[in-house]
């Protein structure tokens, strides 16, 4: 099998257990000992066929955090720069949600973690932190827990 052959081979390995970003798989073909030139022609070749695609991952990515963990813009944007994933990609696809947006996803998730609104100031610093620690701005979180305290008209 020639060194071509056996990189493609490595990248669909890789890919078969999840999607991945082309600095991941870049990474995992230098570890194989995959030469630039090989991995360029392999990764070349599977973003051809539609199996890796750096701005559909991070959509993809950004809704399903989003939607499962309740992660802000923030905190999404620092883990697809930890893919490797290019900037212009990830502002498409956390640019997606407004201002709004956000403040609607921190609501929702204040309403599913806690019981009632928070009743002393370390209950409120409390519910704070845990939304800025999910990647929401400081002026969002601090707007979602305010409208939490109010209350439904």
């Amino acid at each position: 099998m020639g060194c071509q052959e056996r990189a493609l081979e490595l990248v669909f390995r890789h890919l078969n257990r999840r999607d991945r970003t082309e600095a991941e798989l870049r990474r995992h073909l230098a570890a194989k000992d995959i030469d630039e030139r090989e991995a360029d022609a392999a990764i070349a070749e599977v973003a051809r066929m539609g199996y890796v695609d750096d701005a559909r991952y991070a959509r993809t990515f950004a809704e399903d955090r989003r939607i499962l963990d309740g992660w802000g813009a923030a905190r999404i944007e620092r883990r697809l720069l930890e893919l490797g994933v290019d900037r212009e990609h990830i502002a498409a696809a956390v640019g997606t949600r407004d201002g709004a947006g956000e403040l609607e996803a921190a609501l929702e998730l204040l309403t599913r973690r806690l019981r009632a609104a928070p009743a002393s100031e370390r209950e409120r610093e409390r519910a704070l932190g845990m939304l800025v620690r999910k990647g929401y701005e400081l002026e969002v979180a601090y707007d979602a827990v305010r409208a939490f305290e109010r209350p439904a008209a």
